[in-house]
């Protein structure tokens, strides 16, 4: 980074010295494979409120995540409807939900909780959670450059760092396997690994080793006592030559994996679970009056697209449908609908396999539907009320006219929530959160080329 902005209060420097600064810091091997974005030279600004919303929201997600993985398993037992364990099971392998069931990993939670969020006009719109997700080393290098740029964001130049390394415990190795699938990511974990590891020297006696390594899908010598960090998701298990010698280790307690191998928490309809009125009584028990309807504030109506038969005085809820072929007729100004692979796909990450209603025509909208419907038995899709993003202003630096741009946008929140700690006494920390600002005109909001990714930070008071 050009020392000569550094040594500078940030209000001396210029936006466009800022945005160089943050060019030139980027590293050398990149952060996302084959990708690029926009560079803004501040962070995206959060109200105070929200900001505050955003710190206390990592402890309702992770007793959620709690009380799904206690509703899984009482539905297991025939103490919970058997349709819950069924829905979520569909699809998968049985080696797997064996695995996913065992003594070692039934009461293991996910280490990493990344809710998508939705800045609307009446709040935001927390739209699915992401328990394997990228982004990590991309948001830890925003926090880190900006802060050392001068501004306050949230969660610090290390909070991303502290909170990745927290969950770890004290192995004395720490193994990101990165599947092919995932490949895009392996740059910024790389980074990642390099800085936990430099930090870590410095602090130990010389020639300390390091202690975090990136490994391929075909890796294999794990020894006792250490750490793996699966970035990958469990549908692409069959093409992750080294999964035995991650699994089966890792169920005999001899080395730790995060996250389990359990495919409960990487499924979309979870929010149609919180959604189902069955189920209603079982969230206000486990999740107490105030979490529970915190969540029903915060997420969007959801929908599980099961096809099985109505009784003829039925309908589902919310839509005044009998069938759910009847959704394939609704007219475009209905269609604030979003539908989705729910999980287990290799559609279900990033911006495939979503549809959104409103934007696409009737002939388009309703072979989607027909696909939702006819994948039930083995890929299952949720649909999800779209609650539209209000416009932000943001800018941006165009490095080849040399000039800010202004840009209207729709905003995405990443927040990153990392929990350390076992048992009652796991905690949610918030590391730091990741804006991925979109241009308007854009309907569904992704790390796009036309993106900016920005940090956040929480704007004083008396700017709010």
């Amino acid at each position: 980074m050009n020392t000569s902005v550094l040594d500078q209060p940030k209000a001396r420097v210029s936006e466009r010295e800022l945005a160089h600064a943050v060019r030139q810091a980027m590293p050398s091997g990149g952060l996302f494979a084959g990708h690029d974005w926009r560079v803004s030279p501040a962070p995206f600004q959060l109200s105070p409120s929200l900001g505050s919303e955003l710190e206390s929201l990592g402890r309702v997600l992770l007793q959620f995540y709690r009380a799904v993985n206690l509703l899984y398993r009482k539905s297991l037992e025939g103490k919970q409807p058997e349709w819950v364990a069924r829905w979520l099971d569909q699809g998968k392998p049985a080696e797997l939900l064996a695995l996913a069931r065992s003594p070692t990993f039934k009461n293991e939670m996910p280490r990493v909780i990344r809710p998508d969020l939705l800045i609307t006009e009446h709040g935001f719109s927390v739209t699915e959670l992401d328990s394997v997700p990228g982004g990590i080393g991309l948001t830890a290098w925003l926090g880190q450059t900006y802060s050392q740029l001068g501004y306050e964001v949230v969660g610090e130049a290390e909070g991303m760092l502290k909170g990745f390394s927290s969950i770890f415990g004290d192995a004395s190795s720490v193994h990101i396997v990165i599947s092919e699938e995932a490949a895009t990511y392996r740059p910024e974990m790389v980074w990642v690994a390099n800085r936990l590891s430099e930090a870590e020297t410095q602090s130990a006696r010389d020639g300390a080793q390091h202690r975090f390594r990136v490994r391929d899908a075909s890796f294999t010598g794990f020894a006792d006592g250490d750490a793996v960090y699966r970035f990958f998701e469990l549908f692409d298990v069959a093409n992750v030559p080294n999964a035995a010698n991650i699994f089966e280790p890792a169920a005999a307690k001899r080395i730790r994996l995060t996250p389990a191998p359990k495919p409960v928490f990487e499924e979309k309809m979870l929010f149609a679970l919180l959604w189902n009125r069955n189920l209603h009584e079982f969230w206000r028990r486990e999740l107490g009056e105030n979490f529970f309807k915190r969540l029903l504030a915060l997420v969007p109506y959801t929908w599980i697209v099961d096809p099985s038969p109505l009784p003829p005085q039925a309908s589902i809820p919310h839509l005044d449908l009998t069938d759910w072929r009847q959704l394939a007729a609704l007219s475009q100004k209905e269609r604030d609908l979003i539908l989705k692979v729910s999980g287990f796909s290799p559609h279900a990450w990033g911006s495939r396999g979503v549809y959104l209603g409103s934007d696409l025509p009737h002939a388009d909208w309703a072979a989607a539907v027909e696909k939702a419907i006819t994948s039930f038995g083995h890929t299952p899709y949720v649909l999800q009320r779209y609650h539209k993003p209000g416009l932000v202003h943001a800018q941006w630096f165009d490095f080849e006219r040399d000039q800010l741009v202004p840009m209207e946008g729709r905003v995405r929140l990443c927040p990153y929530y990392f929990v350390s700690g076992d048992g009652d006494a796991a905690r949610a920390n918030l590391g730091g959160v990741l804006a991925t600002i979109c241009p308007a005109d854009k309907k569904i909001i992704h790390g796009m080329t036309e993106a900016i990714f920005a940090p956040c930070a929480v704007a004083k008071s008396a700017e709010s």
